[in-house]
């Protein structure tokens, strides 16, 4: 008779656009053993998209720059502790510090396909089998929704464009003239705009927000990552770089294009049906023509119902 499974120990990723992707296969674990408490291992740049998931226990941090000085702390914060089962969706080994009845790690995987996702769902193929990978995942609060009506309130129509021109990376850079520029071309078929990023992205913000002749709400660096989410629920479209905003708007079924430059679409391209994505020739995003960005997003929006 098998032994029943209460106890789940989830070992995350660390980035936000990859701890977003890993949500399909925490949905399908609680689909599994819908009575398991999870613990879930994370990262303090994305562990407060857990905040709210109603099924988790506690989360502990794994700081990923700390390498092996952040295993021994983890392991202090774990010890005594024992699961029934533990998957693992990074490669260090945690889970053979652990203790667990079953583990389930990326040696052993069976991928589902070439995306992201269908790779990290191969991880629990011998629990998932056949049935339908589920969608990505934000779980929010009443709290999160309120700040969202409020910042937005400004904006008029519900027709809003959410745009984040930012990005770390020089090469996932589009123009933010051109976001300037694709937003005023499509005035006709949208009311607002949504500008959001980290506080370092905030000059990028602002030069798209000086030539926008649409009303418009600048939002960088005044938003936490849930807070974020709460307010791309709210967008027709997203458009920006491959990154976390990117992702977090596909969990909120919130349409995306997105910018590739140095991944390809088809590995990281945010899970989902609602995805489009305009890829560089040449592994700069800037060079992503602005007519073809016009075309797509002109004929996606057309389409949405008034």
């Amino acid at each position: 008779m098998e032994q029943e499974t209460n106890t789940i120990l989830f070992i995350s990723l660390s980035c936000v656009g990859d701890a977003v992707m890993t949500t399909p296969v925490l949905e399908s674990l609680h689909l599994k053993y819908p009575g398991a408490v999870i613990d879930i291992v994370s990262d303090s740049r994305s562990d407060i998209l857990y905040k709210h998931c109603p099924y988790r226990g506690r989360i502990f941090l794994k700081h990923k720059k700390k390498f092996l000085r952040g295993s021994i702390e983890l392991l202090q914060e774990v010890r005594g502790m024992a699961y029934d089962l533990i998957v693992d969706l990074r490669t260090d080994g945690l889970a053979y510090l652990f203790r667990g009845r079953k583990r389930l790690t990326k040696w052993q995987r069976k991928s589902y396909g070439d995306h992201a996702v269908q790779q990290l769902m191969g991880v629990i193929h011998s629990l998932h089998g056949d049935a339908v990978i589920p969608s990505a995942r934000i779980w929010l609060s009443g709290e999160e929704h309120t700040f969202a009506e409020q910042v937005l309130a400004s904006l008029p129509g519900k027709r809003w464009l959410a745009m984040a021109p930012g990005n770390d990376n020089a090469n996932k850079v589009w123009p933010a003239q051109n976001y300037a520029a694709l937003a005023n071309r499509l005035a006709d078929l949208i009311s607002g705009v949504i500008l959001d990023g980290s506080p370092r992205e905030k000059s990028a913000t602002a030069t798209v927000a000086r030539e926008l002749k649409l009303p418009f709400v600048d939002l960088a660096g005044q938003t936490n990552l849930l807070q974020a989410a709460a307010v791309l629920s709210r967008a027709s479209l997203f458009v920006g770089a491959d990154s976390g905003l990117g992702h977090i708007a596909a969990a909120m079924s919130t349409p995306t294009l997105t910018f590739f430059s140095v991944d390809r679409p088809e590995r990281v391209l945010p899970w989902g049906k609602k995805a489009l994505w305009a890829q560089s020739p040449d592994q700069h995003a800037g060079n992503i023509p602005l007519e073809e960005t016009v075309l797509k997003t002109r004929a996606f929006l057309k389409n949405l119902p008034l």
